[in-house]
């Protein structure tokens, strides 16, 4: 009995509000065996004479332990103890008088419910079932919400005998839902409705069997919003996100209650946003059963911009020199939001012709809400309304323009914004279209002094509006930029010494380093004007207010000196160089949120760009608080439903729902810098190479584990980007320490290719690997792991056959539409591109490991082989095509084994209608004319018709043809050079000649330039003509070809071609005859290759 009162004690001190008393208190607790708490929180929970406080206390810790340690304490107890638990739960159900006790029991449960259901969906808590049933029969209301209660926490209660009780389920639901006398019955049943429809989304034939309960769903929603709970109208949003197919049958209905919550400004905020949220949701999870009810969209897109002028006057508003974060909250901000991802799920066909005359109308109210809001709608609609607002840009930018120039400031402001979003969602097209309107009017609203908001917004427009940029259309206003951008920095200075006000200085700051990044050396003249003053911003602005102006400064000074290069920025240098240091000495005294530290880290990279292996002294003082940021551990949490209502996202914490009432939450502070960090890091091993190696193995050490980071995809590319340049830089420390470092990254590689969940990421993984095996060549592979690598490729190229299935059911749904196609073309290019890099990865196998990886290999022919059946999309034909290519180029002769797989593939696809198929076959013709012997003779003869077609076509020199006419061209060669026995060559040789040279496909133009020496310094009488009488046009094709950088001087042939026209240079009027022909760039292509050969 001492003991439970102890630990009624401990349970008060668990609450207290000093942080020492709770966090000893903890550790007591901590340290007492499971068994033993079990045994004490249930005792609290039942003990009448105890706090309700602490009874609550002692329920939230029991669910807690029961969800994060069930498998360490319950499994160990007596089959007794157990039993003896069960009970009790059920016993305390019955008899609490406590609601919210109750309900917490309730908790408990469910959760031990969930954990009671063994692997084959047994429940090993049948007596808990018998209990629903009675319970939810009973005449005492609060036995029938603690059974729906129960139900709605773990709908998966049943386990396997579901099915059985699907009925009994159905009607025990229906009958609660109808209980008009109990309306808080009606509410938990419809919430646990919608509980077990999510939980059993994918099942189609169970949703369509429950569809009949949603109207009293809906019902619901509407009755428990007027009673001030917005629990059921949270469930429709998730049904809305999850199984939206759900809300078919009473699509109309459901859109049009939301409609009439939203509108309704009795209600709060929260719910009326919630209303609007169920929409928008469709709108991205069942976007095309949304477009048929195009009347009902239309009716919510009004509502949305209502919401945006929901605005509230705040004279100070435009002096602030502070930027408050957006209040989430507001109807403003949850507007514009909604707007912007319906247009992205619907599309601009949808959204624009709806949105388009609203917008206009706004702008010409006399109020400035309306106008501010229809300003932001513009911003907000560009990224899914871009395809159809790309046409009418001209006149949507002229009315934007007019704005910049309102008299209200907010309306200035939102013009601003507009155009900073254009800027960024239409380049660069719209800045090669209104370069001249824009620069202007952003020019002119930034010398705006009353209004500091308004100046820095127009700074930040000019930000986006530069930084896409193409060059030559901001060189010519460079001077008008640079002296504008001046003058505001020198009096934004002034105010910053007299009155400490810095948002525009900020802004300004930046907008100097953005047109100096895409001027890059037009910016060399203005430099002095610049670098003077932001040194002296680095030096004097210390105080803990200034610190993002001096990060940007740092950004500035840096991005300026990467602009001008290394000769104008070397005075600077070392000045530049010793601030930095001056700040990273400082740097263990900046606090995790500093903004300084991710502007530092990023200027430190550019320093090394700027400086190259002179950067390498400076790598002590920099490496140490590099790989403290980079090693940055978020704090995450698995949080229960309960658990989430105390922790606010306010707070810098995200969730992702993982169902079963479970959230996962993580911390977001110093994720982007420890991204950026890792960047970084790449960027050192790739500037630096061997002048790294000191460092490699610890940023091995930290990026390996980071492959499987994934609470940020930028860290996890980063880290996969890392590996073959960590392996460069090892190559100096010798054999035996690049293979410690191979062995070390090579098995989390492998694995990290099969359990990546991005596409994005995962092609990083995939080409990083392949550039690893190309580095470490042949036998760098351990047998198991090339047995792992091989089920991993398989596994992808049989999802990649799945997921066109799933693309061709999608087609056949009712729901499809032309918008549906876009995105499933996004999908298949997607897939497509991880293929590319199955592809780069067995390139890399077959380069290095030549024919003993063959049997390996043959786990796959199946899969390659199906690529290249021709009912195939192209793409898979073109990359089955590149595979075999590799096959016969890095594997033969025993490459020929499969050639009834092949061969007739390649040469039906030798007159595919698609260039890129075309190309692949070429180059496989190509590379057995090479590489693949006697066997392939036969082969190539019959190829030569074909390839000589495709090269004589009409339109075979056309952009979207010449790279596979080019590969053509190529093969003949290759044939005629490798396997002359099989083709008249004296016939070939002058088409051959006449069709040179290759000007887009460089490394083909290597092989062809290099065939044609051979042939020249062979004296061949067919290449030169009697009497070299084709010396003028060989004289030509060299010319032609070095002036269309096929040619480079680092190139073998390069220095065979020079000789060939020193000789003709022998001859002086042959000399001149050769050069009359040429024209000024050809001249002095010719020129240049002397020179440099």
């Amino acid at each position: 009995m001492a003991e439970q009162q102890q630990f009624y004690i401990l349970l008060g001190n668990l609450m207290s509000p000093d942080n020492n008393i709770r966090k000893q208190s903890e550790e007591t607790y901590d340290s007492i065996p499971g068994g033993n708490k079990i045994t004490f929180l249930l005792q609290a929970i039942r003990d009448v004479s105890v706090a309700e406080e602490v009874r609550q206390m002692a329920a939230v810790l029991l669910r807690r332990l029961l969800s994060s340690a069930f498998e360490e304490v319950f499994p160990g107890l007596t089959v007794e103890m157990q039993m003896a638990i069960k009970t009790e739960l059920l016993t305390a159900i019955s008899h609490e008088t406590s609601p919210n006790i109750r309900k917490k029991v309730c908790d408990i449960a469910a959760e031990l419910s969930r954990n009671l259901i063994d692997d084959d969906g047994n429940n090993q808590w049948p007596e808990v079932l018998k209990f629903l049933f009675d319970s939810v029969n009973s005449d005492n209301v609060g036995l029938r919400e603690a059974a729906l209660h129960i139900f709605w926490n773990f709908p998966g209660i049943f386990g396997n005998q579901q099915q059985h009780y699907l009925d009994v389920i159905k009607r025990m639901l229906v009958q609660c839902m109808q209980d008009q006398a109990n309306p808080q019955i009606q509410m938990l049943a419809s919430r646990a409705a919608a509980s077990f429809v999510l939980a059993n989304e994918g099942n189609a034939v169970l949703l369509k069997h429950f569809s009949d309960l949603l109207p009293g769903i809906l019902q619901s929603v509407n009755d428990s919003c007027y009673q001030g709970d917005d629990s059921v109208l949270k469930s429709l949003v998730e049904i809305a996100d999850t199984a939206p197919k759900y809300l078919r049958p009473n699509l109309e209905a459901t859109l049009q209650l939301c409609l009439r919550l939203c509108a309704d400004t009795n209600l709060s905020n929260m719910q009326r946003q919630l209303s609007l949220e169920v929409i928008v949701t469709l709108s991205e999870t069942a976007a095309a059963m949304l477009r048929k009810h195009q009347a009902l969209v239309a009716q919510s897109v009004p509502q949305m911009l209502a919401m945006m002028v929901d605005l509230e006057e705040d004279d100070e508003w435009a002096q602030a020199d502070e930027l408050e974060d957006d209040d989430f909250d507001s109807n403003a901000v949850a507007g514009e939001s909604a707007l912007d991802r319906i247009a992205c799920g619907l599309g601009g066909k949808i959204i624009l012709p709806i949105i388009k005359q609203h917008i206009m109308q706004m702008l010409q109210n006399p109020d400035w809400k309306y106008r501010h809001a229809g300003l932001m709608a513009l911003s907000a609609i560009g990224e899914g309304c871009h395809q159809q607002m790309e046409t009418i840009l001209n006149e949507i930018v002229c009315v934007v323009l007019r704005f910049c120039a309102d008299p209200h400031p907010r309306v200035r402001y939102a013009a601003c914004n507009a155009i900073g979003q254009m800027a960024t969602d239409f380049a660069p097209t719209f800045q090669k279209k209104f370069h001249d309107k824009v620069i202007v009017a952003l020019l002119e609203t930034m010398k705006d002094q009353g209004h500091p908001r308004v100046q820095a917004h127009a700074a930040a427009a000019l930000i986006n509006f530069t930084e896409d940029c193409p060059k030559s259309l901001l060189v010519p206003y460079l001077d008008s930029l640079v002296q504008h951008l001046c003058a505001i920095m020198q009096a934004k200075l002034q105010e910053l010494i007299q009155k400490g006000t810095k948002l525009v200085l900020e802004q300004v700051v930046t907008s100097i380093a953005s047109v100096a990044d895409t001027a890059e050396e037009k910016f060399v003249p203005y430099y002095d004007l610049f670098m003077p003053s932001l040194k002296n911003i680095v030096e004097s602005a210390v105080q803990k207010e200034l610190r993002l102006l001096r990060g940007k400064t740092i950004e500035c000074i840096s991005l300026i000196g990467l602009a001008v290069g290394k000769e104008k920025f070397m005075l600077d240098a070392a000045a530049v160089m010793q601030l930095l240091l001056k700040t990273q000495t400082d740097f263990s005294d900046l606090e995790d949120d500093d903004p300084q530290t991710s502007y530092m880290i990023s200027a430190w990279a550019r320093m090394c760009k700027i400086l190259g292996k002179e950067f390498q002294q400076y790598l002590p003082v920099v490496m140490g608080p590099l790989m403290r940021t980079a090693s940055i551990k978020p704090e995450v949490a698995l949080l229960d439903t309960q658990d989430m209502e105390s922790i606010s996202e306010d707070d810098g914490w995200e969730f992702v729902n993982l169902g079963d009432q479970q959230s996962f939450g993580i911390k977001t502070a110093g994720l982007e810098e420890k991204a950026t960090a890792c960047q970084m890091l790449v960027c050192y091993a790739k500037e630096l190479k061997e002048g790294f190696v000191e460092y490699a193995e610890d940023v091995a050490k930290l990026m390996v584990p980071l492959l499987k980071f994934y609470f940020h995809d930028g860290v996890r590319v980063a880290a996969a980007e890392s590996m073959p340049l960590l392996l460069e830089c090892a190559q100096v420390g010798g054999p035996q320490y690049l293979s410690g470092m191979w062995k070390f990254m090579s098995d989390p590689l492998i694995k990290s290719i099969g359990t990546e969940p991005d596409s994005d990421v995962l092609s990083e993984i995939m080409h990083s690997f392949a550039k690893c095996i190309e580095l470490m060549g042949d036998g760098c592979l351990e047998p198991a792991q090339f047995e792992e690598l091989g089920g991993i490729l398989k596994g992808k190229l049989e999802e990649h056959f799945k997921n066109q299935r799933l693309r061709q059911d999608k087609r056949e749904d009712e729901d499809y539409d032309e918008q549906v196609e876009e995105t499933l073309q996004d999908e298949d290019e997607n897939d497509v591109y991880i293929l590319t890099k199955v592809s780069d990865i067995l390139h890399s196998i077959f380069s290095s490991h030549k024919e003993n990886v063959l049997i390996w290999f043959e786990q796959l022919l199946p899969l390659i082989i199906e690529l290249l059946r021709a009912e195939r999309p192209w793409a898979d034909r073109q990359w089955g095509l590149c595979i075999f290519d590799d096959v016969v180029e890095h594997c033969s002769p025993s490459s020929f084994k499969y050639a009834d797989y092949f061969l007739g593939p390649m040469l039906q696809s030798l007159i595919d209608p698609v260039p890129e198929v075309r190309q692949a076959a070429a180059y496989g013709v190509g590379v057995m004319a090479q590489y693949g012997g006697a066997n392939y003779c036969k082969f190539c003869k019959e190829a030569m018709p074909r390839l000589v077609g495709v090269i004589q076509a009409p339109d075979s020199r056309s952009k979207e043809n010449v790279n596979a006419t080019e590969n053509c061209i190529s093969a003949v060669g290759k044939v005629v050079r490798f396997q002359p026995e099989w083709v008249n060559v004296n016939e070939v040789l002058p088409h051959w000649l006449s069709w040179l040279p290759l000007k887009e496909d460089k490394e083909e133009a290597v092989h062809t330039f290099d065939f044609l020496c051979d042939l020249i310094e062979n004296n061949n009488p067919i290449i030169l003509g009697p009497d070299n009488a084709n010396l003028p046009k060989i004289f030509l094709i060299i010319a032609d070809g070095v002036a269309s950088e096929s040619i480079k001087c680092e190139d073998a042939c390069s220095k065979r071609l020079a000789n060939v026209i020193r000789q003709v240079q022998v001859s002086a009027g042959l000399w001149t005859q050769c050069v009359s022909t040429l024209n000024e760039t050809q001249q002095k292509a010719i020129q240049d290759l002397l020179n440099t050969a």
